[in-house]
């Protein structure tokens, strides 16, 4: 008789209550709650479940068969695979954002930020969302190459590059691959613009190479602060760099020249903004220049998430949570229109971006943005270009 047991369902699993009357009851009220892994196995990660992905025929739930067979599955660690996409530049025509390309190093993302707007991406390779999208990871390590020789065609126009628009490019596993690092050198070897996202203070490490490119206008940073209370960074981002060294990477890199942007993202009602105003005070006097900040966002596979590790953590805020959330999604837990889908509609969501405003006002942010340029740019030779013999 095997030690392990399994249960399968058919899809679809079951439909989570729109909106549940009164205290919510885990056992009753959210049936799909049941597969949440055994803390000790998930311990040091955001997720609380790994259900089945959505294009999955099956999902596959770990129960107790009396055998105390669960107390033999070990705990989640972390993977690395190879990605051997034969591309590494990502476009979009996304009207609401302010670039059409990005490059992503790496598939999934050890820092286990519980509401991850990428999480839901991992389905395409037919793993879950939940724990093995920030244990089961993807590294392209002939991204560098495969760079240069995109930047190589002949019919290439250079525009500004985005990285960590999806999973962060200084995620732990960096401090060894360093394909990040490969990247900039590619990028400032052939003077093209780059602006990167990132939760990291690892960002700090490739300084030279952003101050070298920063002094012609190539290069841009930004650092995401979601709280600067440690004990709700610690649940809900449990591998990112911690708030303070975040605001030190900040500094560090203002102070080499770089153009710097906090990120007050997610912003989470009930939960985190009532430090909107702290956070960007921490960043001015920090030397960041510029601010930004996202409505918490909910798609696909994420609102479930969310909504078990809110459970978790914090039950007692959860119908609040979510109440303040429809407010400012058109009374759904998420809304994908172009336009509104990172700040939201409604009185909060108003109240929310006006109280940013006047806090950037009063700091002084945002009075200059900077502006990247492909002035530099010189075409790599090579990928595929005819090479001249004199």
């Amino acid at each position: 008789m095997s030690r392990a047991s399994s249960h399968a369902l058919k899809r679809p699993p079951v439909q989570v209550p729109s909106e549940p009357a009164g205290a919510p009851d885990p056992a009753k009220d959210f049936p799909e709650l049941a597969v949440a892994i055994e803390r000790g196995r998930r311990r040091g990660r955001g997720a609380q479940s790994n259900t089945s992905g959505r294009f999955e025929a099956e999902a596959r739930i770990a129960f107790d068969d009396g055998w105390q067979s669960l107390d033999d599955l070990p705990p989640f660690k972390t993977t690395v695979a190879t990605d051997t996409s034969r591309k590494v530049i990502t476009r979009n025509d996304s009207p609401d954002i302010g670039f059409d390309r990005s490059i992503n190093p790496y598939r999934g993302c050890e820092h286990g930020c519980v509401y991850c707007f990428a999480r839901p991406t991992h389905a395409f390779l037919g793993l879950s969302p939940g724990l093995d999208f920030e244990s089961k990871l993807f590294v392209k390590p002939d991204a560098p190459a495969l760079l240069e020789k995109e930047l190589s065609a002949a019919g290439y126009e250079p525009r500004m590059i985005a990285i960590g628009t999806n999973t962060d490019p200084y995620q732990p596993i960096e401090r060894e691959r360093k394909i990040m690092r490969r990247i900039l050198e590619v990028l400032e070897r052939v003077g093209h613009p780059v602006g990167i996202v990132t939760k990291s203070a690892l960002v700090v490490r490739d300084a030279d190479i952003l101050a070298r490119m920063a002094k012609k206008n190539l290069a841009k940073v930004a650092i995401s602060v979601t709280t600067l209370d440690p004990k709700l960074a610690r649940a809900m981002e449990p591998r990112a760099t911690t708030p303070p060294k975040r605001l030190e990477a900040l500094k560090a890199l203002a102070e080499s020249g770089i153009p710097t942007t906090i990120m007050v993202a997610p912003v989470i009602p009930a939960l985190n903004d009532s430090e909107i105003e702290r956070i960007l005070d921490a960043a001015a006097h920090a030397g960041v220049k510029e601010a930004s900040y996202v409505l918490l966002r909910l798609p696909l596979e994420v609102r479930d998430l969310f909504r078990e590790w809110l459970l978790e953590h914090y039950p007692d805020r959860y119908r609040h949570v979510f109440t303040l959330i429809r407010d400012m999604r058109g009374g759904r837990d998420y809304d994908s229109q172009w336009g509104t889908r990172m700040k939201g509609t409604g009185p909060m969501a108003w109240m929310i971006g006006r109280r940013f405003e006047i806090a950037c006002e009063k700091l002084g942010l945002n009075k200059r943005r900077s502006k990247l340029t492909t002035d530099h740019f010189v075409r790599p030779k090579g990928g595929g270009q005819q090479l001249s013999l004199f």
